[in-house]
Protein backbone atom coordinates (compact mmCIF):
# COMPACT_ATOMS: atom_id res chain seq x y z
CA UNK A 1 0.00 0.00 0.00
CA UNK A 2 1.67 3.23 -1.08
CA UNK A 3 1.58 6.40 0.96
CA UNK A 4 -1.40 8.72 0.69
CA UNK A 5 0.88 11.69 1.29
CA UNK A 6 1.00 14.06 -1.69
CA UNK A 7 4.44 15.59 -1.46
CA UNK A 8 7.22 15.61 -4.00
CA UNK A 9 7.89 12.55 -6.14
CA UNK A 10 11.03 11.81 -4.07
CA UNK A 11 9.05 12.02 -0.82
CA UNK A 12 6.17 9.81 -1.96
CA UNK A 13 8.57 7.22 -3.47
CA UNK A 14 10.65 7.12 -0.27
CA UNK A 15 7.58 6.95 2.00
CA UNK A 16 6.05 4.17 -0.09
CA UNK A 17 9.33 2.23 0.00
CA UNK A 18 9.48 2.67 3.78
CA UNK A 19 5.90 1.43 4.20
CA UNK A 20 6.65 -1.63 2.09
CA UNK A 21 9.89 -2.35 3.96
CA UNK A 22 8.18 -2.03 7.36
CA UNK A 23 5.23 -4.21 6.33
CA UNK A 24 7.59 -6.97 5.13
CA UNK A 25 9.64 -6.65 8.31
CA UNK A 26 6.52 -6.83 10.49
CA UNK A 27 5.28 -9.91 8.64
CA UNK A 28 8.61 -11.64 9.30
CA UNK A 29 8.61 -10.48 12.92
CA UNK A 30 5.13 -11.92 13.52
CA UNK A 31 6.15 -15.23 11.95
CA UNK A 32 9.36 -15.45 13.97
CA UNK A 33 7.61 -14.44 17.20
CA UNK A 34 5.07 -17.21 16.69
CA UNK A 35 7.84 -19.70 15.97
CA UNK A 36 9.69 -18.69 19.16
CA UNK A 37 6.48 -18.76 21.21
CA UNK A 38 5.77 -22.30 19.97
CA UNK A 39 9.05 -23.22 21.70
CA UNK A 40 8.15 -21.35 24.91
CA UNK A 41 10.52 -18.48 24.11
CA UNK A 42 10.16 -14.80 23.40
CA UNK A 43 11.69 -13.50 20.17
CA UNK A 44 14.43 -11.83 22.25
CA UNK A 45 15.19 -15.06 24.11
CA UNK A 46 15.37 -16.94 20.82
CA UNK A 47 17.68 -14.26 19.40
CA UNK A 48 20.06 -14.46 22.35
CA UNK A 49 20.15 -18.26 22.29
CA UNK A 50 20.76 -18.21 18.53
CA UNK A 51 23.58 -15.67 18.88
CA UNK A 52 25.23 -17.69 21.64
CA UNK A 53 24.90 -20.89 19.60
CA UNK A 54 26.75 -19.34 16.67
CA UNK A 55 29.12 -16.95 18.44
CA UNK A 56 29.90 -18.85 21.61
CA UNK A 57 30.24 -17.03 24.94
CA UNK A 58 29.62 -13.35 24.31
CA UNK A 59 29.78 -10.15 26.34
CA UNK A 60 26.31 -8.90 27.27
CA UNK A 61 27.00 -5.50 25.69
CA UNK A 62 28.02 -7.15 22.42
CA UNK A 63 24.79 -9.17 22.45
CA UNK A 64 22.84 -5.93 22.81
CA UNK A 65 24.60 -4.47 19.78
CA UNK A 66 24.13 -7.58 17.64
CA UNK A 67 20.44 -7.85 18.49
CA UNK A 68 19.77 -4.09 18.28
CA UNK A 69 18.51 -3.96 21.85
CA UNK A 70 19.40 -1.84 24.86
CA UNK A 71 21.81 -3.24 27.42
CA UNK A 72 19.04 -3.06 30.00
CA UNK A 73 16.64 -5.18 28.00
CA UNK A 74 19.36 -7.74 27.25
CA UNK A 75 20.14 -7.94 30.97
CA UNK A 76 16.49 -8.66 31.69
CA UNK A 77 16.14 -11.29 28.96
CA UNK A 78 19.39 -13.00 29.97
CA UNK A 79 18.17 -13.08 33.58
CA UNK A 80 15.06 -14.92 32.41
CA UNK A 81 17.15 -17.40 30.43
CA UNK A 82 19.36 -17.89 33.46
CA UNK A 83 16.33 -18.61 35.67
CA UNK A 84 15.25 -21.29 33.20
CA UNK A 85 18.73 -22.83 33.21
CA UNK A 86 19.34 -22.04 29.52
CA UNK A 87 22.18 -19.53 29.92
CA UNK A 88 24.59 -18.35 32.55
CA UNK A 89 26.46 -15.12 33.20
CA UNK A 90 30.01 -14.75 34.39
CA UNK A 91 31.82 -11.57 35.35
CA UNK A 92 35.25 -11.04 33.89
CA UNK A 93 37.81 -11.49 36.65
CA UNK A 94 39.94 -8.53 35.58
CA UNK A 95 37.07 -6.12 34.81
CA UNK A 96 33.86 -6.67 36.74
CA UNK A 97 31.93 -4.43 34.31
CA UNK A 98 32.09 -7.09 31.59
CA UNK A 99 29.57 -9.89 31.86
CA UNK A 100 29.98 -12.86 29.55
CA UNK A 101 26.91 -14.89 28.68
CA UNK A 102 27.17 -18.52 27.68
CA UNK A 103 24.76 -21.34 26.92
CA UNK A 104 24.28 -24.06 29.47
CA UNK A 105 24.06 -27.67 28.27
CA UNK A 106 20.26 -27.38 28.52
CA UNK A 107 20.28 -24.14 26.49
CA UNK A 108 22.58 -25.60 23.84
CA UNK A 109 20.35 -28.67 23.52
CA UNK A 110 17.24 -26.51 23.16
CA UNK A 111 18.51 -24.04 20.56
CA UNK A 112 20.61 -26.66 18.78
CA UNK A 113 17.49 -28.80 18.45
CA UNK A 114 15.18 -26.08 17.12
CA UNK A 115 17.53 -23.95 15.01
CA UNK A 116 17.68 -26.26 11.96
CA UNK A 117 13.88 -26.11 11.62
CA UNK A 118 14.05 -22.32 12.01
CA UNK A 119 16.60 -22.10 9.20
CA UNK A 120 14.36 -24.23 6.96
CA UNK A 121 11.36 -22.00 7.76
CA UNK A 122 13.27 -18.83 6.88
CA UNK A 123 14.55 -20.39 3.66
CA UNK A 124 11.01 -21.41 2.73
CA UNK A 125 9.71 -17.90 3.43
CA UNK A 126 12.42 -16.38 1.24
CA UNK A 127 11.53 -18.64 -1.68
CA UNK A 128 9.18 -15.84 -2.70
CA UNK A 129 12.40 -14.30 -4.06
CA UNK A 130 14.93 -15.88 -6.39
CA UNK A 131 18.46 -16.39 -5.08
CA UNK A 132 19.73 -13.32 -6.99
CA UNK A 133 16.80 -11.28 -5.62
CA UNK A 134 17.68 -12.38 -2.08
CA UNK A 135 21.28 -11.32 -2.65
CA UNK A 136 20.10 -7.98 -4.06
CA UNK A 137 17.72 -7.43 -1.13
CA UNK A 138 20.57 -8.03 1.29
CA UNK A 139 22.84 -5.68 -0.64
CA UNK A 140 20.21 -2.94 -0.77
CA UNK A 141 19.29 -3.24 2.91
CA UNK A 142 22.97 -3.13 3.90
CA UNK A 143 23.48 -0.05 1.70
CA UNK A 144 20.47 1.69 3.21
CA UNK A 145 21.47 0.77 6.76
CA UNK A 146 25.03 1.97 6.31
CA UNK A 147 23.83 5.28 4.86
CA UNK A 148 21.65 5.82 7.93
CA UNK A 149 24.44 4.85 10.34
CA UNK A 150 26.78 7.28 8.60
CA UNK A 151 24.30 10.16 8.86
Amino acid sequence: MPTKYRGSQDETRALSALITLLRASEAFSRSLQKEAADQGLSASQFGILEALLHLGPTCQGELAGKLLRSCGSITSVVAGLEERGLAERRRDGSDKRFVTVRLTAKGKALIGGIFPAHARTVAAQFRALTAPEQDELRRLCRKLGRSLDAG
